[in-house]
């Protein structure tokens, strides 16, 4: 009987992925596009903002990519992707009614659910806005109400204006009440906002940085000076949330690829928060 049981039961390998169609296809820029996905057999566990799943092109490779969407409050789940190598591409070059391999959900998230009664700044860099994404949405879901509510910034910037993300939900959020400022490195010819990196706007955010929290996402390099700058600003350090990116390969822990200091990536993170301990070792070329 014991047998029977266990040979009538579905028990899955974590490192078996689940299978996922691909039911909407939006390009983003020219090398990003954003895949909405519902399951073919089963849905792997709900996910959170912050929280990144495995994906498997069939016959290519696997790659951990950021959840773009809240799935708690929306569906279907959805990945944004840049193509950048060769399963990244592949997975970008998935079209309708394909099929993908998702593994998941794994690591830390935001904590949106803590951060209804507090002044939250997001900023973001460049394909790093994705991993925010279901943050804003959810932040913006919990003021929607009243219309009232503690101040949510968005603070985005990116190389030049062909690289932003989501430029009409950007505007969709400043219609909801967000706080919105755009930046860009690089200006081009039709650009009429500001020039130069995110840290130069942060000084501009209508917040108590004191009491605030921030939820940061982008190139290492620019994750680095946002969190200095906003403890500058009088944030503390545990007030900052910052999400890194490691070679992930397994997600749950094993291998060892994505180790960071004394961390995991897919176990401990993506999310940290930026301590004296995450300080150093951001800014140590040895790690």
């Amino acid at each position: 009987m014991a047998l029977a049981a266990e040979a009538g039961s579905e028990v899955r390998h974590p490192l078996t992925p689940l299978r996922y169609r691909v039911v909407g296809k939006r390009r983003e820029t020219e090398d990003t596009v954003t895949l909405s996905l519902l399951p073919v057999d089963r849905p792997i566990a709900l996910t959170r903002p912050g929280q990144f799943n495995m994906l498997t092109g069939f016959g290519v490779g696997e790659i951990a990519i950021s959840i773009s969407n809240d799935p708690a409050a929306e569906e279907p789940l959805e990945h944004t992707i840049r193509a950048v190598g060769a399963v990244s591409s592949a997975l970008c070059q998935t079209p309708p009614e394909g099929v993908i391999g998702v593994r998941g959900p794994f690591g830390t998230d935001w904590g949106v659910a803590e951060l209804s009664q507090t002044d939250t700044i997001v900023v973001a860099g460049g394909i790093g806005l994705a991993p925010l994404r279901g943050a804003i949405r959810a932040l913006l879901e919990r003021r929607r109400p009243s219309g009232k509510g503690h101040l949510l910034s968005v603070v985005v910037g990116a190389r030049n204006p062909s690289q932003l993300l989501f430029e009409e939900e950007m505007l969709a959020w400043q219609r909801a009440g967000a706080h919105l400022q755009v930046t860009v490195d690089t200006a081009r010819p039709g650009w009429s906002g500001p020039v130069g990196v995110v840290t130069d706007q942060l000084a501009r955010v209508p917040a108590d940085f004191s009491n605030a929290v921030a939820l940061v996402c982008g190139p290492e390099v620019m994750i680095r000076y946002t969190a200095r700058a906003l403890v500058d600003l009088g944030m503390p350090r545990d007030h900052i949330r910052i999400s890194l990116e490691r070679n992930m390969q397994c997600g749950v822990g094993l291998c060892g690829h994505c180790q960071l200091g004394p961390w995991l990536t897919c176990r401990d993170g993506p999310v940290f928060t930026y301590d004296l301990r995450a300080e150093g070792i951001l800014a140590s070329p040895h790690r």
